[in-house]
């Protein structure tokens, strides 16, 4: 997933930006309301980490803006805010959930994971397509059976095709997937980690649509 984190505390931005890249995840990470604005409007990301004690502003009129513009992307609130009426008061300004500081990184992937079974639809987490099983919440992957052992730039690829069977992503939007803000882009990385699964579970599962991007079959 890429991951956008509004947090302005520099030791939880710090951890959670740190547990998140060893989990395979790009994320990008600002410290204010404003940036936080314009990080929104400006890219394309999986789930929003919002703390709502930002510096400039509260997170939660960032979080009305947000939804009254029509932009659903899934919002995380981090707070140490834990009142019953102020969580609440998140939820019904669009959060998608709600996690009270302090969390453990494991609570924190289990509920981002959640939020993304619900954008794709699934109530599970285990995924059939074909002959390849893949436990998205665990990452194992079996052809036939067999374990399959991806690394985490071919996850990095893998998941948003997963996640959207029959949907057709662009190169520019499994990029956006590999790199962050900063980040050296390889001319080539999309085609090459798009090869290496291929190997691993068959040509055929991963396709080409050519001159828009790639696709994976639904099950």
């Amino acid at each position: 997933m890429r991951l956008l984190l509004i947090e302005d505390d520099p030791m939880v931005g710090e951890a959670v930006s740190v547990a998140m890249r060893a989990e395979g995840h790009v994320i990008d990470w600002v410290r204010s309301r404003e940036d936080g604005d314009t990080a929104v409007r400006g890219h394309d990301h999986d789930a929003v980490l919002l703390d709502l004690g930002l510096p400039d502003g509260d997170g939660l009129a960032l979080l009305r803006s947000l939804r009254a513009r029509g932009n659903h992307v899934p919002v995380l609130v981090i707070t140490a805010r834990d009142a019953l009426d102020q969580r609440v008061a998140g939820l019904d300004a669009g959060a998608d959930d709600y996690l009270l500081k302090p969390f453990a990184v494991d609570e924190l992937l289990a509920r981002l994971r959640a939020l993304q079974r619900r954008l794709g639809g699934r109530a599970s987490e285990r995924l059939e397509i074909g002959a390849v099983v893949i436990e998205t919440a665990t990452r194992q992957v079996t052809v036939n059976g067999d374990p399959v052992t991806l690394s985490a730039r071919e996850w990095a690829v893998l998941e948003p095709l997963v996640a959207r069977p029959g949907a057709v992503l662009s190169r520019a939007q499994l990029e956006d997937r590999l790199y962050g803000w900063g980040e050296s882009v390889n001319s080539n990385a999309v085609e090459v980690h798009i090869h290496h699964l291929r190997r691993k579970l068959g040509s055929a599962f991963i396709r080409t649509v050519r001159g828009v991007g790639y696709m994976v079959a639904g099950s």
